[in-house]
């Protein structure tokens, strides 16, 4: 029970001195560069060996060991003693970062740590800091309790500081810092730093870490400002800029203080030559990022950086300023697009003649006017800065095109076109012009044709218009095919007629169902020829005519008995009109199918012979083709 109501009051004191380093933070004033900043670096190995000599010293002995002895410590990335200590890496969160790891001696006369620092400046106020945290898992050990001491080099005791049990952790391992502010004694330049146990070790107990040891000048508040903005930083961009008035209020806690401004060069910061009043004016112009700030010293240390505090930093960013461009495709003439094209930024303002604005990048304006003539401007943003450029548009006027009026010609005839309005000129199509390229070419179409002329003028601006040459076409006839029928027969012509406004009409007029119709029918009893006549009514050509000619065949009788027996009666086959047909054939065959006559034309009557010698009597078969598409075939009888 009274190891838990000790284990209690260590952890309210640990409280309380918490809160009154906030407290004595919450009055802070301006800080120094680090004097001393121990991080005990980084590395890929676990361990980094022992405490280098330029990081301090100790009189504990060095152990490469995850989990030192009492009396021993190391220097390692991570803890690794799950069962007594909690797991944990480095304060300062470098990749590989190392920290110091004390087991602590049962001594409470020896110092696991000590630094000397000098360079300082006498009667300076000073802050220390460090970062250290409670490793035991178990709240029934004795925790770590830390008595930070600044010393002469001869061992005066300038202050002291008890960090008080540094309670355990029931979840987790969790780093402090614990801070305090002192001040040198007159002429006093050099220190010593030391860190002793204040709590028994051994068993384990009193097992802790140690990292991010940082000494820094501490004195009056310096708060920088722009005198221009409320703001710590400001962007301005390149070939835009104003001069910049830094300012500090006037600080209070030096005798005779002193002040340097500074510039960061990237990789430190330096004084700026003449540069030692409370206010400064900046005027960077190239494109970069310049940090600004105050240092502030007693008159009689402000050439030492070990002895100065420095204010807030002030930021100036100088971005780049766009180069703008704008084109567009001008001249125009009224009624083509305007299309307007701007380099390449983040946002865009064009204004324009006739009121015209746009927020896009390449904007257009359709079928433009006069009023669109003028100069566009385009503001073109690229981050924080901006620049303009402009381009003029020329518009003109187009010309009036007149390509004359329409004509009407007769098919094989010309006309010469007429065209005005501009100084040159392009005709469409070509075909059937002496010259597609003058104002006035002859035109000698074979069909009716629109014929469109392009006209320009001096600014290159183009109209259009039209003008019809409507072509009367010629008469043409045809009269048809040739006809063949037999007597009797009737057919029909296939006449056509061709041309604009035409009349047509046959001759002869006989034997014919009409002779003012193209498709008459005709019954002629003999051959004949038809001719058919078209005439032009608008007087474009002579009369055309075209022939047809009808064939007109005679009909054949054809008799089923002769007696061929010399009596000079009915002694041959005779086929009335046969021989009218010289092309025809005619066959006869025995009932055995044997051929007994043939004969073409039958320009001579069968007499009932085969080879000169008389056939039997009876029944015989013939065939006859007129070769015109008519046909016969029966019997006739043979009598004697």
């Amino acid at each position: 029970m009274e190891k838990s109501k000790n284990i209690a009051k260590a952890l309210l004191l640990t409280i309380v001195l918490m809160l009154c380093l906030n407290i004595n933070n919450s009055f802070a004033q301006s800080l120094g560069d680090p004097v001393v900043d121990i991080t005990f670096g980084s590395g890929t190995a676990t361990h980094s060996g022992a405490l280098p000599a330029d990081s301090g010293s100790t009189s504990y002995t060095y152990t490469s060991a995850d989990f030192p002895s009492d009396g021993y410590y190391t220097i390692e990335s991570t803890t690794n003693s799950p069962n007594v200590w909690w797991t944990t890496t480095d304060h300062t969160g470098n990749t590989g970062g190392y920290m110091m790891v004390v087991n602590a001696s049962v001594s409470k006369t020896d110092y696991f740590y000590k630094r000397e620092v000098d360079g300082l400046c006498g009667g300076t106020t000073y802050q220390f800091g460090a970062w250290m945290g409670n490793l035991l898992r178990y709240s029934d050990l004795s925790p770590p309790d830390i008595i930070f001491s600044i010393e002469t080099t001869d061992g005066t005791v300038i202050q002291s500081y008890d960090t008080g049990p540094i309670a355990q952790r029931k979840d987790a391992f969790k780093w402090i810092q614990f801070v305090f502010d002192f001040t040198l004694p007159a002429n006093t330049s050099n220190i010593i730093i030391k860190m002793t146990n204040n709590s028994n070790g051994g068993a384990p107990a009193n097992d802790l870490a140690l990292d991010d040891i940082t000494f820094r000048p501490y004195g009056p508040s310096l708060v920088a400002g722009f005198s221009s903005s409320s703001l710590s930083s400001i962007t301005s961009c390149a070939g835009q800029t104003t001069p910049y008035t830094l300012t500090v209020a006037p600080v209070s806690g030096y005798t005779s203080p002193a002040y340097q401004w500074q510039i960061n060069n990237g990789t430190s910061w330096t004084d700026i030559p003449g540069a030692t009043s409370l206010s400064y004016t900046a005027d960077p112009t190239t494109v970069g990022t310049y940090e600004y700030r105050l240092a502030s010293a007693e008159a009689s240390n402000i050439g030492s950086a070990s002895c100065r505090v420095v204010s807030n930093v002030l930021t100036i960013v100088i971005d780049d300023t766009p180069s703008s461009t704008a084109t567009a495709n001008t001249p125009l003439c009224v009624g083509n697009t305007l299309s307007l094209t701007a380099s390449t930024g983040t946002g865009y303002s064009w204004t324009g003649p006739n009121g015209f604005t746009s927020s896009i990048q390449n904007p257009s304006i359709d079928n433009i006017t006069a009023a669109a003539a003028g100069d566009y401007t385009v503001i073109v943003t690229s981050g924080n800065c901006s620049s303009s450029a402009a381009v003029t548009v020329n518009v003109y006027a187009q010309p009036v095109a007149n390509a004359g009026t329409d004509v009407t010609i007769c098919q094989g005839d010309n006309t010469t076109l007429n065209a005005s309005g501009g100084t040159s000129y392009s005709w469409s199509p070509t075909k059937g012009l002496s010259d597609p390229t003058i104002a006035d070419p002859v035109a000698s179409p074979t069909d009716t044709t629109a014929y469109v002329v392009t006209v320009s003028n001096t600014n290159a601006c183009t109209a259009t218009d039209t003008v019809m040459i409507n072509v009367l076409k010629k008469p043409v006839a045809n009269a048809g095919a040739n006809k063949e029928i037999t007597q009797g027969q009737s057919v029909t012509l296939n006449g056509t007629a061709k041309g604009t406004d035409v009349t047509y009409y046959w001759t002869p007029d006989t034997y014919l169902s009409s002779t003012t119709v193209l498709n008459p029918v005709a019954t002629p009893p003999a051959d004949i020829t038809y001719t058919l006549h078209v005439t032009s009514t608008v007087g474009c050509g002579d009369d055309a005519t075209a022939d047809v000619f009808i064939r007109v065949y005679k009909e054949i009788t054809i008799p089923n008995t002769f007696t061929p027996n010399g009596d000079g009666i009915n002694d041959t086959w005779d086929i009335t009109a046969l021989d009218t047909y010289p092309e025809s054939v005619t066959q006869i065959f025995d009932r055995y199918g044997s051929l007994v006559f043939a004969s073409t034309g039958y320009s001579k009557a069968w007499n009932g012979t085969y080879n000169n010698k008389n056939v039997p009597v009876g029944t015989y078969y013939y065939l006859i083709d007129l070769k015109n598409g008519h046909k016969y075939s029966g019997w006739v009888l043979v009598v004697r």
